[in-house]
């Protein structure tokens, strides 16, 4: 028996990474249907938009890392909680990508991202 939320699950992840090495084209051949949609504001509609703007992103932070903090699913819907730094050395971002899933594939996207500041009076940290 297939656990559709564990692979759903490890799709949403291996989606992510595969970005952040710079291997964008394949994330989107292996995980995601074109024909879907994401809601990042800073970006035209549609998948093929948001996959020009991961390629550019690679260029302009090649070395970027991702470190996975948390991963929720809940139906056909796959929240990875992350740690994002673009440039070594920085703080980076907390991110949380939401991803709706068709089967085995990403029809659908949210993306919100949050600084980690320098210094916090929460000593729990942003992870």
């Amino acid at each position: 028996m297939i656990d559709f939320a564990q692979t759903r699950k490890d799709s949403a992840v291996q989606f992510l990474k595969l970005v952040v090495a710079g291997r964008v084209d394949e994330a989107y051949k292996k995980h995601v249907d074109l024909r879907g949609k994401h809601h990042n504001p800073f970006f035209p509609a549609g998948f093929p938009a948001l996959q020009k703007a991961m390629l550019e992103n690679h260029v302009q932070f090649p070395n970027k890392k991702l470190m996975v903090k948390n991963v929720v699913c809940d139906g056909a819907r796959v929240a990875v909680h992350s740690h994002i730094v673009l440039c070594p050395g920085e703080k980076g971002v907390a991110a949380v990508h939401v991803f709706r899933f068709e089967g085995d594939r990403i029809v659908e996207m949210w993306d919100i991202a949050q600084p980690v500041p320098a210094d916090s009076p929460n000593t729990d940290g942003v992870f």
